[in-house]
């Protein structure tokens, strides 16, 4: 029988309905449209991105050459500016504010054909290094008040290019997902005085049922009532409010647990297209009590559709009981 799961953290509910699916190993990716010729991401290419904010390079390489093994440049379409005031004002009913903030793009790999989850240790390690300290900087910037780190891999993830690549935008305002969030752990704190994440790490370790993955620091679980068919959490062992304060050893940690993981999904579901996002307290506030930064992947298999959009409700056809399990029969040579 269907089960409707609240989630612990923000309140939403959704749909656990077995019977509309299939088994988990019955998931078929939709193909991505065969795409050839130019990437701006490329080797020799760097004058067709705006000039490099950062760059891991080979000694004697300049800025903008070829000889680089990670870049960060601003998108060339981007979100928002980080150019000019923020100018708040009302038009009527209606609140307005220019489209300050920051986009960038961190391109993982010079290598084209490389997904994220080909790359060494020491390579991932690296790109959340980068992602650390890119959060750092614009914490500098009084006008913003959060930074979202995501990941779109694949066409139908968002992907508008093949090579590897993540984003950072940094927005004026906290977005309403993040305000749900940090209200539902709030609350929690207020009734209960502890974390409610440092309470899901403690009782999936206990339970056993959506761990998928356990090491010295982290954990990767199936949430207890996720949105979507294999979407996969990553959590600190550990209370930490704060992705940015994480020492270079943590990531290190993090950087052997997200490329395990991803090795999982991607032998499990047939190299999915998936979104990664890494979840943060607002880059202004000191440590909090009740929050808890971790990583959400979340792999496309399914789509949102009127039931969702009309809503607010999420139907999702395997169980992370189901997902889980399975998951942990996945060998990674």
């Amino acid at each position: 029988m269907p089960e409707l799961r609240k989630d612990p953290v923000i309140g939403r509910w959704v749909i656990i309905s077995t019977e509309r699916g299939k088994r988990p190993h019955d998931f078929r990716p939709t193909p991505e449209p065969q795409k050839s010729g130019f990437c701006p991401f490329c080797p020799g290419n760097e004058d067709k991105t705006p000039p490099e904010i950062f760059a891991i390079r080979e000694p004697g390489t300049a800025p903008n050459t070829p000889g680089w093994t990670l870049r960060v440049v601003p998108n060339k379409y981007p979100a928002l500016r980080v150019e000019g005031d923020l100018n708040r004002r009302g038009e009527g009913i209606y609140d307005v504010m220019n489209g300050v903030g920051a986009h960038e793009v961190i391109i993982e790999t010079p290598h084209h054909d490389k997904k994220l989850a080909d790359l060494d240790i020491s390579q991932i390690h690296n790109i959340l290094k980068v992602y650390r300290d890119r959060i750092t900087d614009l914490r500098n910037d009084v006008r913003l008040k959060y930074v979202l780190v995501f990941k779109n891999q694949g066409f139908e993830a968002g992907a508008s290019l093949q090579h590897s690549h993540s984003q950072l935008i940094a927005t004026p305002i906290l977005p309403k997902t993040v305000i749900e969030e940090m209200n539902g752990a709030l609350n929690y704190y207020k009734y209960k005085e502890r974390c409610i994440f440092c309470d899901i790490v403690r009782e999936e370790i206990k339970d056993q049922v959506r761990l998928v993955y356990e090491e010295e620091h982290f954990i990767a679980i199936e949430p207890f009532a996720p949105r979507f068919p294999f979407e996969t959490w990553i959590l600190p062992k550990n209370h930490a409010s704060h992705y940015e304060h994480s020492s270079d050893e943590l990531l290190r940690h993090l950087a052997i647990t997200l490329k395990l993981v991803l090795q999982k999904l991607e032998k499990a579901l047939q190299n999915p297209p998936y979104n990664f996002i890494i979840h943060t307290s607002p880059m202004q506030d000191g440590p909090l009590q009740h929050y808890h930064w971790h990583v959400e992947i979340m792999p496309k298999l399914t789509r949102v559709a009127g039931f969702e959009r009309g809503t607010g409700f999420y139907i999702n056809s395997t169980s992370p009981e189901d997902a889980a399990r399975y998951l942990k029969t996945i060998e990674i040579a």
